[in-house]
């Protein structure tokens, strides 16, 4: 018996009987059924085969009964789950109506008011299930369901189950639970132990997909989007539509910061902030100057999200529309003995194209370079980088430069010899084969082959230390990070002449 809807109907025999498929999702199909006993009808999701034999039937089920009891008026509850003819499945009510995806399809913005509302209580969903210790992971437009104008949030605590029964077989197995669009920046990087910051991020980027109409990264592979999400800087939601207000873009920028500490301390914290008129967060002058392609800017300083998007504001450049594509599966997670020790710009890099992340692993309390290709679940170790930080990998995606010991070094990742070129720190790559890299007395730059020393600043009255953050394209001008006592400044640097410019 091959037909799935028969064999689901010969093992639910008396208990539901199957109608139609209503739909596919990432980690199970959707059924129409009739609930026999209750004369009802109701979703039956039915947990693909693979994600199935690698989660367990009893891990699973035992893991599913922590969200049975969350009661919300936006929460869809759960009827019931169990085993069946080697089927794991849960039921759900059926709601007539449509999912929040399908209406952002249609109309791809919303009303202001109308995106605020149903955000404030999806918030107030996620709240009550995290005072109960319960994380959606899974949050995105699909899994909210539009029934008479009202959100309900959908597979409430499934994605938990299915993380914390499948746990680290998961990755073995090239699934990975949750969409990366919405994913959290630990969640991307594989991190299982998710809190509720990472519901409220991708809460924020569902408002604003809801208002923009789009979400807040792109690309045309999910290797890209999460590259974006582990160091990009979202186009400000007031930038793309004036009509969204200063405090709800201040939220939601807020809500997508890179560190879960840096975030609201809970759902409900995030849905007061979208109420008050007078809350503001970062830098409010760079509203609608943050552009998406230099991704890069935001390499581990995810607290300066507002100071980066001032040095953005400078250069002027114009994000260039990404069309979404489909959503491919793949591993995210590391595998064990390979994870990453992530202390903030000094612990990793990503590639320029994506493809790629060289990061910090720590072994026998000693922290190498390991490179990870997304291609690939198996990172390496680079060699010879005992107590190395700063990696950077070139433009090409062929050397990478490292801090070590107040050395910069440069190795090719394919093999040979590693060259020390400068004394120094944070080193970052420009176009034409250059380095640059911070020294005593400002930045300078160094051809990668090793070469003559130049200093493209020098160190001002109150100025503590320069770091070369991006070079432009044009390998004429860069962006300034200037540390002084009194704090952090982005500023303009003509690497010609030296001559700074400050941005506030």
């Amino acid at each position: 018996m091959s037909d799935p809807i028969a064999r689901l109907n010969a093992a639910l025999e008396g208990r539901y009987t199957i109608e139609r498929e209503l739909g596919e999702g990432g980690m199970a199909n959707v059924y129409l059924a009739d609930d026999i006993k209750h004369e009802r009808k109701v979703a039956l999701k039915v947990l693909k085969p693979e994600l199935a034999a690698v989660v367990g039937a009893e891990r699973f089920l035992t893991e599913i009964k922590t969200t049975a009891n969350l009661q919300h008026p936006h929460i869809l509850p759960l009827f019931d789950s169990g085993e069946a003819d080697t089927f794991l499945f849960y039921v759900r009510p059926y709601v007539e109506g449509e999912t929040l995806q399908l209406r952002i399809d249609r109309e791809k913005q919303l009303p202001v008011d109308e995106a605020l509302g149903i955000a404030t209580a999806i918030a107030n969903a996620l709240q009550t299930a995290h005072d109960h210790g319960v994380v959606h992971r899974d949050i995105k437009p699909a899994n909210i369901l539009l029934s008479r104008g009202e959100p309900l949030v959908a597979d409430f605590g499934i994605a938990l189950a299915v993380g914390a029964a499948g746990g680290s077989r998961l990755t073995a197995t090239g699934l990975s639970v949750g969409t990366p669009f919405y994913m959290s920046p630990e969640q991307a990087t594989g991190d299982q132990l998710l809190g509720p910051a990472s519901d409220t991020y991708a809460l924020a980027c569902v408002l604003y997909e809801m208002l923009v109409g789009e979400p807040p990264y792109l690309g045309n592979t999910a290797q890209a989007v999460l590259g974006k999400i582990i160091q990009g800087i979202p186009v400000s939601a007031s930038a793309v539509r004036k009509a969204v207000p200063a405090n709800v873009d201040a939220a939601i920028r807020k809500a997508l910061e890179k560190l879960p500490a840096d975030r609201f301390t809970g759902a409900q914290e995030f849905a007061k902030a979208l109420a008050d008129q007078s809350f503001r967060h970062g830098d409010e002058e760079v509203l609608g100057v943050v552009a998406a392609k230099w991704n890069r800017l935001a390499k581990g300083f995810a607290a300066s999200t507002g100071l980066l998007a001032a040095a953005l504001a400078w250069m002027l450049f114009t994000p260039e529309p990404e069309i979404p594509q489909l959503v491919e599966r793949f591993a995210v997670p590391f595998l064990q003995g390979q994870e990453p020790v992530f202390t903030g710009s000094a612990g990793y890099d990503l590639s320029p194209d994506g493809t790629m992340l060289v990061y910090r692993h720590l072994v026998d309390a000693n922290q190498i370079l390991m490179v990870r290709r997304w291609d690939d679940l198996t990172a390496t170790q680079v060699r010879e980088t005992d107590g190395a930080a700063n990696p950077a990998i070139s433009l090409d995606g062929l050397e990478l430069a490292f801090e070590q010991a107040r050395e910069i070094k440069v190795l090719a990742l394919s093999g040979g010899a590693v060259r020390t070129v400068v004394s120094g720190s944070s080193p970052e790559w420009g176009p034409n084969g250059f380095v640059y890299a911070t020294a005593d007395s400002g930045a300078v730059r160094v051809p990668a082959t090793g070469g003559a020393v130049e200093y493209v600043s020098r160190l001002n009255d109150g100025d503590l230390q320069h770091v070369v953050y991006d070079v432009l394209p044009d390998a004429r001008n860069a962006l300034l990070m200037v540390f002084r006592s009194d704090g952090v400044e982005i500023r303009g640097l003509d690497l010609n002449s030296g001559e700074i410019e400050v941005h506030r």
